[in-house]
């Protein structure tokens, strides 16, 4: 069943103000989450993709849409509602954060160029983890894919999350910039690491899939 823009935007709009919240609460200092809030951030993702994906897809990310978008399961009039809808809820979540938390502190951070690095290699993870277990015709139907997206989110938190805050979402960013959690200065670096991650990662995809093209090289990969 195919749903309207106006619901995809409102799922989309829901999964990112309550993505964002969650992030911002779990790294309180007075929560207590400390070095387990990876996992909280992870499975908070895996069951808003698991509630929204059949409506929008679970993008709640603007490098996922830009994937999406790349790999050609979107329109352009689409993604631009869909990053609109993204960062006002982020914007939102943001400061419902700060109504209830307060103002949190910028973590402490890595230099601008191990930051890109880190940003693009976990965006370019996520992205190419999407469009496999979510939008490919091999793994249609699946009852995983959730759980994949959210374990990216975890494996990148931890493995980089010291070194560039591990948002991998430009949404994300603009949230925990709002709660004071990254430095607006920063912002810059979420925005290009990640849209250029999203685009090598839905890159990746068609090359290993050209099957999933919808024009051009569109002959299937040998099997053996």
């Amino acid at each position: 069943m195919e749903h309207s823009l106006d619901r995809k935007l409102v799922v989309e709009f829901i999964g990112v103000f309550i993505f964002v919240f969650t992030v911002g609460m779990v790294t309180q200092k007075a929560t207590g989450a400390g070095a387990l809030a990876p996992i909280a951030i992870g499975f908070v993702l895996m069951v808003l993709v698991f509630a929204g994906g059949h409506v929008s897809g679970g993008h709640y990310n603007p490098a996922v849409s830009t994937a999406v978008l790349i790999r050609g399961k979107m329109t352009s009039n689409e993604w631009l509602a869909y990053i609109v809808a993204q960062l006002i809820a982020a914007v939102l979540g943001g400061l419902l954060v700060r109504a209830i938390g307060g103002s949190e502190s910028a973590i402490p951070v890595a230099g601008t160029g191990k930051m890109l690095v880190a940003e693009f290699m976990f965006t370019f993870a996520l992205a190419y983890t999407v469009l496999n277990v979510a939008t490919a015709k091999g793994t249609e139907g699946n009852s995983f894919y959730g759980l994949a997206i959210g374990g990216v989110i975890v494996a990148g938190a931890f493995a980089v999350g010291g070194i560039s805050g591990g948002a991998f979402n430009p949404a994300i960013a603009l949230g925990a910039s709002v709660t004071g959690l990254f430095q607006w200065s920063h912002y810059w670096i979420y925005v290009v690491a990640d849209l250029i991650g999203a685009a090598a990662g839905a890159a990746a995809f068609l090359y290993i899939q050209p099957g999933e093209k919808r024009a051009g090289d569109i002959q299937a990969a040998a099997t053996r």
